[in-house]
């Protein structure tokens, strides 16, 4: 008897169990039919809420600024000549696009070691904790999205320097954060699964 069918049937087994969605939500401008394609999405972002104070709709506003709500996403490879691999612009990495250096630092402060750039629930939790640093060293209000995005991406020092006043496109991205915030607040107010 053949080992081929007994291969295939446990790679089958395997790929069905352990697989994860990294492919974004199908209408990433509609906070409502997100909470109903990806439940465990906006679970993931009401328990971030609750531990650390950030809403939903803000979280949700910087992780499709960062991600696009893509699990697995990374910056593009770099290439000498045209041909030549150089390796990723950063080491920024799934949902929340964590550097690794922040990444590490998130961990050993949580103690969350096991803690996954790729799994939805660490990577909102990121964003919560990210945000109380930016509150505790900038002040910045957890409901204030534009501010939150501008020192997430440019990092507390930065922030505080206020680098990104160099930088038109990111205050372009900033007020597109803002707006994305406030339009997924009031689509999830006005949501009828009432779980809101």
């Amino acid at each position: 008897m053949s080992r081929f069918p007994l291969i295939i049937a446990v790679a089958v087994l395997l790929s069905a169990c352990g697989g994860r969605e990294f492919s974004a939500p199908r209408n990433l401008d509609d906070a409502c039919a997100m909470q109903s394609e990806r439940p465990k999405y906006f679970a993931a972002m009401r328990a971030t809420e609750r531990r650390w104070g950030v809403p939903v709709a803000v979280q949700a506003a910087i992780i499709h600024a960062e991600s696009r709500f893509i699990g697995d996403a990374q910056t593009p490879v770099r290439y000498a000549l045209g041909v030549i691999p150089l390796g990723r612009q950063s080491s920024a990495m799934g949902y929340s696009q964590a550097l690794d250096g922040t990444w590490d630092e998130y961990r050993r402060e949580t103690g969350n070691r096991r803690a996954d750039r790729t799994d939805i629930r660490d990577a909102t939790d990121f964003v919560g904790w990210y945000s109380n640093k930016s509150r505790e060293r900038n002040g910045i209000a957890l409901n204030d999205a534009r501010n939150l995005y501008l020192a997430y991406h440019d990092g507390h020092t930065g922030f505080s320097r206020g680098s990104y006043n160099s930088k038109p496109w990111l205050l372009q991205v900033a007020d597109r954060v803002a707006s994305r915030a406030v339009m997924y607040d009031q689509q999830l107010r006005n949501c009828r699964r009432g779980w809101w």
